[in-house]
């Protein structure tokens, strides 16, 4: 279950998927444009590569579409280049606009994210009910 920022606020509690899912809205309303915020599922290795790995999501931001992106992660504070961040190993990538593989321009061909994430596609609907998304 993927909660909407309201929800989380409301619940006082978050997992990983809600905080990027927060950061993703308010950031969105305070005039950041989709397309430069990516939530992306990633496989964390906390010891670093090699070690034992657990699924997790951030989100990513790009200052220009070819741009490294910056992970804003509620496990790290500090806003790290992805490159900075070798714990992280991005499966996919999706924003309202797309899906893609990892974090690259490789959109995944068919229906848009909404349509195949069903989390995600109820979020937008809480959001949008809430006022953070039209």
């Amino acid at each position: 279950y993927w909660a909407s920022p309201l929800e989380s606020l409301q619940k006082g509690m978050a997992d990983c998927e809600d905080y990027a899912i927060a950061k993703y809205f308010t950031l969105t309303a305070l005039g950041v444009p989709h397309r430069k915020l990516r939530l992306v599922y990633v496989r964390l290795a906390p010891g670093g590569p090699g070690g034992a790995v657990q699924p997790h999501m951030v989100l990513a931001y790009y200052a220009q579409p070819e741009a490294e992106p910056l992970v804003l992660d509620n496990l790290v504070t500090e806003l790290r280049p992805a490159g900075r961040r070798p714990d992280l190993s991005p499966v996919f990538s999706f924003n309202a606009d797309g899906l893609w593989e990892g974090v690259g321009a490789v959109v995944v061909a068919g229906a848009g994210p909404a349509e195949r994430l069903s989390r995600w596609r109820d979020v937008l609907a809480k959001a949008r009910q809430d006022g953070f998304f039209r």
